[in-house]
């Protein structure tokens, strides 16, 4: 790989245009969001026992996935639908079930570049709180004739919590006018009292609702490759499953699956760990004078950058260039003054201090 460029400028411009694979090029990556402290040793060490069976044989197909997953979440198997990442399952959804998909922006940037053109609606949040307004939203959707509707909480980059009254609210306005809410909640696991909030309980009441769900995030296995959708919508479910191949999981990620309720307590650990690191990583950036910095809910922060500092296109360059620390600006998202905005991961305590003096090192130098 390290042919591929010859300097850290390079490295940053070869970088900046993968997604994945970052393990193999030794720089710290503050960009991909995922749980550090989680899966345990015990996990590896099974898997590399187990690594024969693993690769000789086939893996299981939907059904008995779906069983797996259901065992960790209590859900019954007809409700699951198990794909190889949440980004299969978002695939079928906006590029093959929604006629008209409506997402607020900013946000994950998938779900409407996998619709076809001109079938995507970018509803804008407000400004510059970054807020859902639901109202605003269910009429949009229901004026713009959309059949899909999608809600990140946490979104992604604001790291901001849609409450959980409001999706309720949303879900029922939509009802009536046969929308499908789809709500990501794929680093819900980050936020306060997750049990209260979830959705995942109630969905037998909301027949339009679908939860989706990345496992990369919160278990920190993204090399394996597991999302999940539930809803109690048995019709939609098997419409989406019906768009999936035989055997889209492998078995590291079924073997995966079906040790992962032995580390429940191992789990709830590690996400109280991320949380800790997190919060104060965000009193660290609050000490930036004119930054500001909102208020997280998931492992990763989102911050203004001052309007006399440096662009976030530039920062994030420069950071890379001068510490081989990358974070992500968010210049390509949908959002007014987006080139004044960067996305930062949550890693450990020292990694998180050591960024914040970068930061302040370079956010007011001269532009490369």
């Amino acid at each position: 790989m390290e042919n591929k460029y010859k300097t850290q400028a390079e490295k940053y411009e070869y970088l900046s245009k993968q997604h994945g694979g970052y393990y193999r090029h030794n720089f710290t990556d503050h960009a991909y969001l995922y749980n550090l402290y989680f899966p345990p040793k015990a996990v590896f060490t099974h898997l590399k026992d187990n690594i024969h069976n693993l690769v000789l044989n086939y893996p299981m197909a939907q059904d008995a996935l779906a069983e797996l997953i259901g065992d960790i979440i209590k859900q019954p198997t007809d409700r699951i639908i198990v794909g190889n990442g949440a980004a299969e399952i978002i695939k079928i959804l906006s590029g093959h079930l929604a006629k008209k998909i409506i997402v607020p922006v900013p946000s994950f940037n998938e779900y409407a570049n996998a619709a076809p053109e001109g079938h995507a609606i970018e509803f804008p949040l407000d400004f510059p709180s970054f807020q859902l307004d639901v109202d605003k939203f269910a009429d949009e959707a229901i004026k713009v004739g959309a059949d899909m509707a999608v809600v990140v909480t946490p979104n992604n980059p604001t790291s901001i919590l849609v409450p959980k009254a409001d999706l309720i609210s949303l879900a029922q306005k939509l009802d009536k006018h046969n929308i499908m809410l789809i709500i990501d909640e794929s680093f819900l696991d980050f936020a306060d009292n997750k049990e209260q909030i979830c959705m995942e309980q109630d969905i037998d009441k909301y027949p339009n609702m679908a939860i989706l769900k990345s496992m990369s995030k919160a278990y920190g296995i993204c090399g394996l490759r597991i999302g999940y959708m539930l809803t109690a919508n048995l019709e939609f479910a098997a419409v989406v499953r019906n768009g999936i191949h035989i055997w889209n999981i492998n078995g590291f990620a079924e073997e995966f699956l079906r040790i992962l309720p032995q580390y429940k307590q191992e789990f709830e650990d590690s996400c109280e760990k991320v949380k800790t690191d997190r919060d104060a990583f965000y009193k660290m950036l609050c000490s930036i004078e004119g930054m500001t910095v909102f208020k997280p809910d998931a492992n990763y922060i989102y911050c203004r950058l001052p309007d006399n500092a440096l662009s976030g296109p530039e920062l994030t360059k420069r950071l890379f260039i001068e510490y081989n620390i990358y974070i992500k600006d968010t210049a390509g998202k949908m959002q007014p003054d987006a080139d004044r905005y960067i996305r930062i991961a949550s890693r450990t305590n020292e990694e998180n201090t050591k960024l914040l003096e970068a930061l302040k090192d370079v956010m007011y130098s001269k532009n490369i």
